[in-house]
């Protein structure tokens, strides 16, 4: 998925890290706290996320096959997500430009899509996530050259913001909120020896070449890795520096939504992923609702980067803690 530029222990509430080429005494800012008032309910009424729905279009993105740059299914899952969101969204922008991967050589057709929802309102938000799924199985013991099904890795974060955006469309917003959503596309096509940038290439274009000529948003919310069975969301490094508060306010969400045992209160490694460009190119505070399992080897789930990232390991429970959050969030913004 991307290269674990820290992966962090923590031993009597003391942050340490070690970095994939030895040991380092970089420190990451504290987790945040919830306030007190965490667990009180919200006078906001907040629609239902169906996690039903969202398990529907994983398999949905699945039948295409890996959606690798320069592919069928990249193609053939692009023309459907437009579809989505022409559905629910009001303008639907289609970027397509071609890419130099990390070896400086191989070319990627690169399609991201974004649908704006609301797009006359000066409130904005960002909601992203990557669909592209990985050539290479490089964590798995078997065909580690064949692309993986990419379920968790690049389904379940298109699912869940498909949708919120049905949901949305249902039950509207106040309207001076608008909502953007990035599906971006060449996340997965990077190496830990082609370097850090060599991944989430298709946010990086965009970041630079966004839809909208000035683009910008209050923050950026990405969801990455957010269906996996028994997930644990602490709260990633780059969020905790970029954008403390979105962090702070999306964990009372889940608090508040009744999702604490998912949203843990303590701090996970750095993560180089699709919301560092966001941060650092384009300028949006923007955090990362990742699936950061504490003691993982690779920092990870068990099956990223293998074939096992599969429907199979796709929970709808973890899909409706991390929607209904979402949702929490949205309508008592």
């Amino acid at each position: 998925m991307r290269y674990n530029r820290l992966f962090a222990f923590t031993f009597l509430g003391l942050s340490t890290f070690i970095s994939c080429g030895g040991s380092s005494n970089t420190s990451a800012p504290a987790a945040t706290t919830a306030p007190p008032d965490a667990q009180q309910a919200t006078a906001v009424a907040v629609p239902d996320f169906n996690a039903d729905n969202a398990f529907i279009l994983i398999e949905k993105q699945l039948a295409f096959g890996p959606r690798v740059p320069n592919t069928a299914g990249q193609a053939q899952c692009a023309d459907w997500l437009h579809e989505q969101l022409r559905s629910f969204t009001d303008t639907v922008y289609r970027q397509e430009t071609t890419l130099t991967a990390g070896d400086n050589k191989t070319r990627l057709k690169c399609i991201n899509l974004v649908g704006s929802i609301n797009p006359g309102a000066t409130r904005r938000i960002l909601l992203l996530a990557h669909w592209d799924t990985r050539p290479w199985a490089d964590q798995d013991t078997k065909d580690v050259n064949k692309p993986i099904p990419g379920a968790d890795d690049g389904g379940s974060g298109t699912a869940v913001l498909l949708e919120i955006a049905r949901t949305i469309r249902q039950t509207p917003l106040p309207n001076d909120i608008g909502i953007d959503i990035l599906l971006a596309d060449v996340e997965d096509y990077g190496r830990s020896e082609w370097g850090e940038n060599s991944y989430a290439l298709g946010t990086q274009y965009w970041a630079r070449n966004p839809h909208v000529p000035g683009y910008t948003a209050m923050h950026g919310i990405l969801l990455d890795m957010v269906g996996g069975r028994n997930a644990l969301f602490r709260q990633e490094g780059f969020s905790r520096e970029f954008a403390p508060k979105v962090v702070q306010d999306v964990w009372t969400a889940a608090y508040r939504a009744g999702y604490s045992s998912f949203f843990l209160n303590e701090a996970g490694g750095y993560i180089q992923d699709d919301h560092v460009p966001v941060n650092r190119i384009i300028k949006i505070p923007t955090i990362d609702i990742i699936n950061l399992p504490p003691g993982s080897n690779t920092g990870f789930v068990s099956h990223w980067h293998t074939h096992e990232d599969d429907i199979k390991n796709i929970d709808k429970a973890t899909l409706k803690a991390v929607g209904q959050t979402l949702l929490h969030y949205l309508y008592n913004f």
